[in-house]
């Protein structure tokens, strides 16, 4: 399903969930910030504790992971309407910036090349 789903897709069943209940004046940058933070604490507790091989092999945990990871995407997508950002500009600058960064002659293989 992910190779069909553009973007927009995400941008408009967000928006239209949050106004459908009235919510716009609780999606404020400061708030969905916060919200991340939370859902993302509460997926990390999820790993808690736990060796990957109890994870990949446990499809309950895998289920609220996957959950966890929708609670977060959606907030962020609520944070890209609130704040009317575009992802793909913002993502297409962010990954030239990194590919400057982090070359592939001085970074490879999680190994640091110093010149």
């Amino acid at each position: 399903m992910d190779v069909n789903t553009n973007i927009d897709f995400f941008k408009k069943e967000v928006e239209k969930f949050v106004k459908e209940r009235n919510w716009t004046k609780y999606h404020t940058p400061k708030n969905l910030i916060q919200a991340i933070q939370i859902e993302a604490a509460e997926l990390s507790e999820l790993f808690l504790f736990k060796e990957d091989t109890e994870i990949f092999k446990n499809l309950d945990i895998k289920k609220q992971i996957s959950e966890e990871i929708a609670d977060v995407f959606i907030y962020i997508i609520s944070l890209i309407n609130a704040l009317d950002l575009d992802l793909t500009q913002a993502f297409t600058e962010k990954m030239k910036k990194n590919r400057l960064k982090y070359s592939i002659n001085e970074f490879n293989n999680g190994i640091y090349y110093k010149k």
